[in-house]
């Protein structure tokens, strides 16, 4: 067994990158586990584009070196902090120069298991081995914790999958694929079925597709920028609130911040994705889906239109690009005995101000602690402020931690 580790990072994408980079600023030893921007290269489809802009896509450094205007400048490639849209190829390699220059204290290994072992935490990793760490920070993503709705369940996996489960969808060129859904996953993947020659039609239960707007090509004039500022999550009040006062946030009561987080920001698509669906993929509206089934080796989906009469659809594939929510039941590293210490609302984990569990010294950060601090959690742009807030925090510690 190796020696006690200070904190252990478990997640090597946008948010466990940037805390590791912040850890090392301070002199605080940690490691860092997982394949560096994975989720990135595994679960997000070919040609995809982000639907944050420029300026609010950048790992967090704790001198602020090296945003992804840097990046792009160095490898000649195009950018703006406001209308060029950032692929995501750049975004991954992007990631992995700043883990290269930042975060090398990486170990490509995954954690299978977490137990508590006296004042600390045992991992166990996929090679069989262990280590011990005083702190852990469980940084996943959404890696875990794909939703799809339990009217699917019955679909064999030939028939069913999830959006995340694909970067590339080639193998069902020429196949008729029903996606299920009507946010940025939906559409994405609709767009990539299309391309390589699939024959999709978007499904949604609400009135219309929602698209970001085009960001203005000239100045705003002042007070469109007093009442609607911009922010990394968009533009309006709403959204910069909740980009500048993630701690205010955490200090609601959980039925305003679990509502919020679910109803502002909603499902939408990236602006850049309108063209590529409109006029060119079928889309169907206001649907309720009510039952799946396998019927003449074809997929029978049976739906309620608004006023409650029946309309089928049928499909070779059926793609649930139903999105994500955090259930603390999905990590399956965590220890059965843990996850029963670890307080929750929801399966999603009730967390202090420095984001701590129940469980003194496991920390979670990224999507699983947005219900905490809003929906800023949600996106890259969130890594900043948990980077530098947590690893204040964490270097308190350091005495125990060192």
């Amino acid at each position: 067994m190796s020696n006690t580790i200070g904190v252990a990072i478990i997640g090597a994408g946008p948010y466990g990158l940037s805390l590791a980079a912040h850890l090392l600023g301070r002199g605080i030893k940690h490691r860092i586990y997982g394949k560096p921007m994975g989720m990135w290269q595994t679960q997000m489809p070919d040609g995809m584009m982000l639907k944050s802009e420029g300026f609010a896509s950048s790992l967090s450094h704790p001198d602020g070196a090296f945003t992804l205007e840097d990046y792009c400048q160095e490898q000649g490639i195009p950018y703006a902090d406001i209308g060029i849209p950032v692929s995501r190829d750049t975004f991954v390699s992007y990631g992995l120069e700043f883990q290269r220059r930042f975060a090398h204290r990486l170990e490509q290994t995954l954690v299978t298991k977490i137990v508590r072992d006296g004042a600390g935490f045992q991992l166990t990793f996929d090679d069989g081995s262990t280590s011990m760490a005083s702190q852990v920070v469980v940084a996943v993503g959404i890696s875990h914790f794909q939703y799809t709705p339990p009217v699917l369940a019955s679909l064999s996996p030939d028939r069913l999958s999830h959006s995340s489960r694909h970067n590339n969808l080639s193998h069902l060129r020429d196949k008729k694929v029903v996606v299920v859904g009507g946010g940025s996953s939906a559409v994405d993947i609709a767009i990539h079925l299309d391309a390589v020659g699939s024959h999709p039609e978007l499904v949604t239960r609400r009135s219309e597709i929602s698209f970001h707007n085009p960001p203005e090509k000239t100045k705003r004039p002042l007070h469109r920028r007093i009442r609607y500022p911009r922010s990394g999550l968009g533009v309006g009040w709403p959204a910069r609130l909740a980009e500048d006062v993630p701690l205010l946030f955490h200090k609601m009561p959980v039925e305003f911040r679990f509502r919020t987080v679910h109803q502002l920001l909603g499902p939408s698509a990236g602006w850049t994705t309108k063209e590529k669906v409109l006029g060119r993929i079928p889309v169907h509206t206001g649907l309720s889906l009510k039952n799946a089934a396998v019927e003449n080796n074809h997929v029978r989906l049976t739906f309620q239109e608004g006023d409650g009469s029946p309309k089928e659809l049928s499909a070779d594939h059926v793609v649930a690009g139903t999105g994500y929510k955090t259930d603390l039941r999905r990590l399956p590293f965590i220890d059965q005995n843990l996850y029963q210490d670890i307080s929750s609302v929801e399966e999603s984990p009730i967390l202090s101000k420095h984001f701590e569990s129940s469980v003194p010294g496991l920390y979670f950060v990224g999507a699983s602690a947005a219900n905490s601090f809003g929906p800023l959690l949600r996106f890259a742009c969130g890594a900043e402020f948990t980077s530098r807030h947590l690893s204040k925090h964490l270097s308190s510690k350091a005495a125990r931690i060192a």
